[in-house]
């Protein structure tokens, strides 16, 4: 079950796609509990999953995972992609390694 989703602007060219990021309600996975994700990039899907000890740890890994495929994505580095407003962030975080990327609000509040 979807338990949270955001969208995401591209723009390619003198057009604005969206790009759907979706987020799965975790769900046991025998000792350990996983939460899946999506993210509905132009060229295809690209589905993810995080594991952690407990509901909450596999939750903010997914999390993480997708900061971290948006702000190493080329949409990101070419400044094509925005969530609010151009160059203030996406509002996921990212692990530690990746926190010199962060941009607008995620680098002030992340």
């Amino acid at each position: 079950m979807i338990i949270a989703r955001r969208s995401l602007n591209l723009r390619q060219g003198q057009t604005d796609i969206e790009v759907m990021v979706r987020l799965y309600q975790p769900e046991p996975d025998g000792d350990a509990w996983t939460t899946r994700f999506e993210i509905d990039w132009p060229e295809g899907p690209r589905r993810g999953a995080a594991t952690g000890l407990d509901s909450l740890q596999s939750l903010l890994l997914a999390l993480q995972m997708i900061g971290s495929e948006i702000y190493t994505s080329n949409y990101h580095k070419a400044g094509a992609l925005a969530w609010h407003e151009p160059g203030q962030g996406y509002g996921f975080p990212v692990p530690q390694n990746l926190r010199d990327l962060l941009i607008g609000h995620d680098a002030r509040f992340l």
